[in-house]
């Protein structure tokens, strides 16, 4: 590993977990990320805080890209816009059918001994393994 940093990786995973505790008390709703912004984009109830979530991560991230200067680059690899596109709806029918994303699952769903959350983020890795196979080792 070139990029092992432990102390900002349990400091992020710490605040991630203080944001859905105080999501969860201050409203009562689970911080499930497809969930927030599928609820802003069709819900009419809950609108403002959703809205409030989605610019605070918008929000933080400027702070953090400011804060600090320029992110470390990533070397990725470009896929062609038909693939993002599939890729694209992929993630979110399988949002919709798994009820949740690794964030509202992952985070909270497993924080609070949901055995669906278990079942669902096993799945979620299991499938993100696979893929990752097959795109470098078979096609």
């Amino acid at each position: 590993m070139e990029n092992f940093t432990p102390v900002s990786a349990l400091i992020g995973g710490g605040l991630i977990g203080l944001s859905a505790l105080v999501y969860y008390l201050g409203i009562g709703r689970i911080a499930g990320i497809s969930g927030i912004v599928g609820g802003l984009m069709t819900d009419g109830t809950g609108r403002p805080i959703r809205a409030a979530f989605v610019v605070g991560l918008l929000l933080g991230a400027a702070a953090l890209f400011y804060g600090y200067g320029m992110p470390p680059a990533v070397e990725m690899q470009v896929a062609d816009w038909p693939w993002l596109v599939v890729a694209g709806l992929l993630v979110g029918f399988g949002t919709r059918l798994g009820s949740g994303c690794t964030s509202g699952h992952g985070v909270c769903g497993l924080s609070r001994g949901s055995l669906r959350s278990l079942v669902a983020t096993c799945t979620f890795f299991a499938v993100a393994l696979v893929t990752v196979f097959v795109i470098r080792h078979v096609l």
